[in-house]
């Protein structure tokens, strides 16, 4: 199984909002709500700061970013409900378990690390050890070998409609949450399963691997 991160198993939010506020203000841009910047996440940090600092800034609107980030994301950060539960579960069922995120890999595994799962996943991949970012496959492609397994067994759970066309690319089935960056609406019209939240997986899913 093969998971997206933010919205997902975590909530970052609070340090991506004050990160890129952090960034807006150097070019005395106005500051976005919470909930503003919830709706914006997930498709690179790149492309985060181009639409919301400027297309011309995002060499040094990155750089800012991360500065702030690197302060503010393992305080910040706190697991969604049910995640590390959930991931305990599955490793102790037997389940391969990884991550494929748009956030770097180095700030996800410090994440991970801190709130003690890390130690379940075969693997953490994000833009800064894949040559892409999603939607193209080659995260979840990576994670694959990783673990070992064909796309024919596996799924991959996420919280975005980016989510549902980042495993079809890579051929694996999709499994959604609600509670992220997507309203659950948008959700639902994917034609995807749909979770409340990332603590029922456990119930929908046989005790064994190929049970």
């Amino acid at each position: 199984m093969i998971f997206d991160l933010d919205g997902t198993l975590v909530d970052s939010y609070a340090p991506i909002t004050t990160s890129l506020n952090h960034a807006r203000s150097f070019w005395r841009l106005p500051a976005l709500s919470e909930d503003e910047v919830r709706r914006l996440v997930g498709h690179g940090l790149e492309s985060l700061v181009a639409l919301h600092v400027g297309a011309n800034r995002v060499v040094d609107g990155v750089r800012l970013f991360r500065e702030k980030y690197n302060e503010v994301f393992a305080e910040g950060t706190r697991a969604l409900p049910g995640s590390l539960e959930t991931l305990r579960s599955l490793h102790e069922r037997g389940y391969r378990l990884a991550v494929a995120s748009n956030k770097p890999a180095r700030f996800s595994s410090r994440i991970l690390d801190g709130l003690g799962v890390l130690r379940f996943l075969s693997c953490v991949v994000g833009p800064d050890n894949a040559s892409a970012t999603k939607p193209d496959p080659e995260m979840i492609r990576s994670c694959l070998a990783a673990m070992e397994v064909t796309a024919a067994d596996a799924l991959y759970v996420g919280d975005m409609v980016l989510d549902v066309e980042s495993g079809a690319r890579a051929g694996l089935p999709v499994l959604l949450v609600e509670g992220g960056s997507a309203d659950p609406d948008e959700l639902r019209r994917t034609n995807c399963p749909v979770l409340s939240s990332i603590g029922r997986l456990c119930e929908m899913l046989p005790d064994h691997p190929g049970g």
